[in-house]
């Protein structure tokens, strides 16, 4: 079942943000200054898989972690960390404070947003939803504090399917949001009846079924690794769907020397870090139709960088706050996902998610 029409505001995509360049002496020296003054505030530093290469090996060298949205915030519940420096979206800042609300979080951008979270605002949403009550709200992670808020069940790319599937044996009707690629995925394979929010990725919209065809015919031995978010005919060409995480494994994992990845670039400093012999190819977004909004690098991953970053440890700004009573709604159906996880044998750190 498909969404009513919505008269949403138009994304406005930012151009990628060009950085000063570093030489290679300055990285070091910016990244030294960077690892004292964490060390300094009791803070630690998580970045999401979509970040920068400097910063995903900055995070690792300080005893961070890189990883996706969710497991960014579950590391701030057992790191004895002070403040959490988020380096990634501004809804990935909100899950971690949303999980770990006596701890500062700031990060390097709070302008740094996502697609799918400008495009389902709270209060459009909340009229969506309550215009159909009779169905089980079921939002993906990349979603502001109020979406979830006001949902019944968070989910991750990852664990979407056992849990809708869950709810559909349950006889539960599914209002879907915000990615409508990754709905319809999940609607295919289980089979839910599920009212669609007409959100996308700008990233992940981007690939392009045709091109896609014609760089299989030049590598025929490759692997073809598709985030869900992708549309249908592009997921349709893929031997391994699957979130982040999920596509990481599938590389160390698979005896393929060569995969065609269908996700944000960023994805390649861990995937190579995993399997260094291995050779990857960027999934095309050029062809019929292409318009390279964002080229395979989300435009507002790109604006974290070692400059700022030091720039928010210097200032001690740009802190992610929650209204209390919006965060206790919010953490809800998070933890609802969680218990699921944990009750049906399902590690979360495996499934991952954006």
């Amino acid at each position: 079942m498909n969404s009513q029409p919505l008269n949403l505001t138009k994304i406005v995509v930012p151009e990628h943000p060009q950085w000063p360049s570093l030489s290679d002496q300055e990285k070091q020296a910016i990244k030294a200054r960077i690892s004292r003054k964490l060390e300094q505030q009791n803070a630690v530093l998580v970045a999401h898989y979509y970040t920068d290469a400097e910063l995903q090996a900055l995070a690792e060298e300080t005893g961070g972690c890189v990883a996706d949205s969710l497991e960014m915030a579950r590391f701030g519940t057992v790191h004895s960390a002070d403040t959490l420096v988020v380096c990634g979206v501004r809804f990935m800042g909100e899950t971690s404070k949303i999980l770990n609300p006596e701890k500062r979080v700031i990060m390097p951008d709070l302008g740094a947003t996502c697609s799918l979270d400008e495009g389902c605002p709270a209060d459009q949403f909340t009229a969506f939803c309550d215009a159909h009550s009779d169905h089980t709200v079921v939002v993906y992670a990349n979603t502001s504090a109020e979406v979830k808020a006001r949902s019944d069940w968070v989910v991750t790319s990852g664990i979407a399917l056992p849990i809708v599937k869950h709810l559909a044996e349950q006889g539960k009707k599914i209002l879907w949001g915000p990615d409508r690629h990754l709905g319809s995925y999940v609607q295919r394979v289980t089979g839910a009846e599920m009212l669609m929010w007409p959100g996308s990725c700008v990233v992940h919209e981007e690939f392009k079924a045709v091109a896609l065809e014609r760089i299989r015919r030049l590598h025929p031995d490759a692997a073809v690794l598709v985030h869900p978010e992708s549309p249908e005919n592009v997921i349709q060409q893929a031997d391994v769907i699957g979130s982040t995480t999920a596509l990481i494994k599938a590389v160390s994992e698979l005896e393929n020397k060569e995969f065609i990845v269908a996700t944000d670039g960023g994805i390649f400093y861990k995937m190579q870090q995993m399997a260094p012999d291995k050779v990857l190819i960027e999934a095309p977004t050029a062809g019929e139709g292409a318009t390279c909004v964002s080229c395979a690098h989300c435009p507002w991953m790109g604006m974290n960088s070692l400059q700022n970053l030091e720039q928010v440890l210097d200032s001690g700004g740009n802190e992610i706050h929650i209204d209390e009573a919006i965060r206790a709604r919010a953490v809800i159906p998070i933890k609802r996902m969680l218990d699921f996880a944990a009750q049906q044998g399902i590690g979360m750190q495996d499934k991952g998610n954006a």
